[in-house]
């Protein structure tokens, strides 16, 4: 079921909401940005995102013209979300959609999260629509 979760970065300059059913699924990622974070997210379109606070403290990364914006806290360093727009978001509908860092979300319960599936992407290879071969690392 779908809930508003709050979520943060670790000092709170940066604050958001977002309408999320953690049931449906979460990411694990073996490309380079999201080993490095250890990065664990799940997507919402557009208008499911709401950044309540702090703006003006987020950098911005972007490895090519084409990759995600990864959203930093510029004073604390943490990744709360990415923003990027994909080609197919949720049943096959394009759209601009971010990435919630699970980490992040400061209502969701251990109870929520352990239960929470998790895809596993291979970005490394470039292969997105298939499973890595080892996960047990992300």
């Amino acid at each position: 079921m779908k809930q508003t979760y709050t979520g943060s970065c670790h000092c709170g300059t940066v604050r958001f909401e977002a309408d999320i059913d953690l049931s449906e699924g979460t990411t694990r990622c073996n490309c380079s940005i999201c080993t490095k974070l250890r990065y664990w997210f799940t997507f919402v379109p557009d208008e499911a995102f709401r950044l309540l606070e702090g703006d003006d403290a987020l950098t911005d990364y972007q490895l090519d013209a084409e990759s995600v914006h990864h959203r930093f806290c510029g004073r604390c360093g943490v990744k709360p979300f990415g923003r990027g727009f994909a080609a197919e978001l949720d049943d096959d509908v394009p759209g601009d959609f971010y990435a919630v860092n699970i980490a992040c979300l400061d209502d969701a319960t251990d109870e929520v999260l352990a239960e929470a599936p998790v895809e596993y992407l291979d970005g490394r290879n470039d292969d997105w629509e298939s499973e890595p071969a080892e996960t047990g690392h992300l």
